[in-house]
């Protein structure tokens, strides 16, 4: 097991009542479990997000902590958070990394893996067949 890991899931959710399709607005939220899979305990610092549209339309995000903290996991803790994200698509992509510290000052960066964010089909600009 290697001694310096996070393990990172992440469970996304599309929001209608905070979204305007017909506006080109999507709103997602997801909830983040960030997991000390290793054996030393570490601090999560900082959080690097790159978010893509089905235009391709890609937006960095850098940023001390996560949700105003900046979590110290020992081996086996694990911690959950819930943010959010706007497309200006009715689907896209969100991965990055976090940046940590373990106790002993060993820094590493702990990948949060891709994830697909997407509205349900019917969301979009509402369009009428006339037959």
């Amino acid at each position: 097991m290697p001694k310096y890991q996070f393990s990172c899931k992440v469970h996304p959710q599309y929001l209608p009542e905070q979204s305007a399709p017909d506006e080109g607005v999507y709103s997602f939220s997801y909830t983040v479990t960030v997991t000390n899979t290793g054996d030393i305990a570490a601090q999560l610092i900082a959080r690097h997000w790159t978010i893509s549209d089905a235009n391709g339309h890609t937006e960095e995000v850098k940023g001390l902590g996560v949700v105003g903290q900046q979590p110290l996991l020992k081996p086996g803790e694990a911690f959950q958070y819930s943010s959010g994200s706007r497309l200006r698509t009715a689907s896209g992509t969100m991965h990055g990394s976090y940046f940590c510290v373990a106790e002993d000052g060993e820094r590493f960066e702990a990948a949060i893996p891709l994830f697909v964010l997407e509205a349900p089909h019917g969301s979009g600009p509402s369009r009428r067949v006339l037959h």
